[in-house]
C-alpha cells in the first residue's frame, strides 16, 4: 500500500506565526536580526502575525498575482480538501501540538482569516507581499537575514527534480544577507520518504559557499519529519 499524502499541484497552505516558530525552531535573535522572507508562503499568516509583533517580515508566492478574493477562496477550498485527506491518515499523524484534526482545521481557518485581513489591505499587500517563485526571486542580492521555506521544496520531489532543488537553494543563498541563514522544512517527500539526494545537495551547497546543518523541528506533524536543513551564508 502506497504511503503518504496524495497531492496534485502545489497546495496553498495556512500556518500561523506560532507554528512557524515551532516548526523551524526559531530563536528570538533570528527573528529580530533583520528582514525575514517567507518563500512559497501561500495564505499563511506568518507575515501578518510577524508584522503585528514589529518584525520586518515579507512573503513571496506566485499566487500573490491573483485577486485577493480568488486566492482566499482557493485557500478555503484547500483547507476543506486537506482536512478530508488527513482524516484518512489520522492514525499516522503526530497530533500532540494540535490535539485533534478539528483543532488543526480551526487553526488553519484562523490563520487564513488573519492573512486575509492583511492581504486585502492594499498598503500592506504592496509592501509585504510579492508575486514570484523559485528558482528566480524578484528581489535584490543579500536582502534578508532569515529565509524560510515551509512544506514546498523537497515535499514535492515527484514534481521538481534535483536541478530545480539546487537552483532554488542557490537562489535563496543569493538573496540571503552575509551572516544570515536559510531554514527549509521538511526534508522529505509527500510520500513520507527522506529526500533521496540530500548528501549530494549538501555537497553542492557547500561548493557554492554555504555551510549546512540540521535543526530539530518542534512541530513533527507527519511521520519521520523531525529534521529540517539550515544553511548559513
Amino acid at each position: 500500500m502506497k504511503q503518504g499524502y496524495e497531492q496534485t499541484g502545489v497546495a496553498v497552505t495556512c500556518r500561523s506565526f506560532e507554528e512557524y516558530v515551532r516548526m523551524f525552531d526559531l530563536q528570538e535573535h533570528e527573528l529580530s536580526a533583520g528582514y525575514i522572507l517567507d518563500i512559497a508562503a501561500g495564505a499563511s499568516s506568518f507575515t501578518a502575525d510577524a508584522a503585528i509583533r514589529g518584525l520586518e517580515a515579507f512573503a513571496i508566492d506566485p499566487r500573490y498575482a491573483m485577486e485577493p478574493d480568488q486566492l482566499i477562496c482557493d485557500a478555503e477550498a484547500e483547507i476543506a480538501v486537506s482536512t478530508s485527506k488527513l482524516e484518512k491518515l489520522a492514525d499516522q499523524l503526530d497530533l500532540s501540538y494540535y490535539g485533534d484534526l478539528i483543532k488543526h482545521r480551526a487553526g488553519r481557518e484562523a490563520s487564513l482569516t488573519r492573512f486575509s485581513a492583511h492581504f486585502r489591505n492594499e498598503e500592506e499587500r504592496n509592501l509585504r507581499y510579492q508575486a514570484g517563485s523559485l528558482p528566480r526571486l524578484p528581489v535584490a542580492d543579500g536582502q534578508f537575514s532569515l529565509i524560510l521555506c515551509s512544506h514546498f521544496l523537497f515535499l514535492y520531489e515527484e514534481q521538481f527534480d534535483y536541478s530545480f532543488h539546487l537552483a532554488a537553494i542557490i537562489e535563496m543563498m543569493r538573496v540571503c544577507k552575509p551572516g544570515g541563514c536559510i531554514r527549509i522544512y521538511p526534508i522529505m517527500s509527500l510520500q513520507w520518504e527522506p529526500y533521496r539526494f540530500l548528501d549530494r545537495l549538501i555537497q553542492d551547497i557547500e561548493k557554492n559557499g554555504g555551510t549546512t546543518g540540521f535543526f530539530k523541528s518542534k512541530l513533527p506533524f507527519i511521520p519521520r519529519s523531525e529534521l529540517g536543513i539550515i544553511i548559513h551564508i
